[in-house]
């Protein structure tokens, strides 16, 4: 039977984009996108949230943001480009993605794409140790935004509602 521990869910949206005149799978980073994601994964680091899993969309804005991201963290986790990340739909398609995480991962960092990361932090916070964070995070989910959640229980179990936000963090803050 999978184990009853805490597990943490870190949610990010990609640092902003480029918008040349490639397929949109291909769009790049902007340069205010390469300055963010580096901020982004030394927030990470400064707060103990190195993943044991990254799950991360296949399009080149999420892999370089990832690469400036993991650049910043102490040890380099497990990382899984998934397809599926790119082209989800809905919030809640991420959140059944996230069931299929295996039952040794406490730490599950997804890295992808609005409005859907959006959605599935909205859906899986039912509350907050920061009403203010949450009511931020519900009102916007900008380019290279974090949202950390947690949730008691095996990996199976995560669904809407089921999640507690413990941080929200936009470039903003930094």
């Amino acid at each position: 039977m999978p184990e009853e521990r805490q597990r943490r869910i870190v949610l990010v949206r990609h640092a902003k984009s480029d918008w040349p005149d490639v397929d949109d799978h291909d769009r790049p980073l902007a340069e205010r996108g390469r300055k963010a994601a580096p901020l982004a994964g030394r927030w990470l680091a400064e707060h103990g949230l190195t993943p044991d899993l990254a799950l991360v969309s296949t399009a080149v804005r999420t892999r370089e943001t990832w690469a400036l991201m993991a650049a910043e963290l102490p040890t380099a986790p497990e990382t899984v480009y998934d397809e599926r990340l790119y082209d989800i739909g809905l919030g809640e398609q991420l959140i059944a993605l996230l069931a299929e995480t295996p039952d040794e991962v406490v730490t599950l960092l997804v890295l992808g794409h609005n409005p859907v990361v959006h959605e599935a932090a909205d859906a899986l916070a039912d509350e907050a140790d920061d009403e203010d964070q949450l009511a931020r995070m519900q009102g916007r989910f900008p380019t290279a935004a974090i949202a950390v959640l947690t949730f008691q229980g095996p990996w199976t179990r995560v669904g809407p509602g089921a999640a507690r936000l413990t941080a929200y963090r936009t470039p903003k803050d930094a």
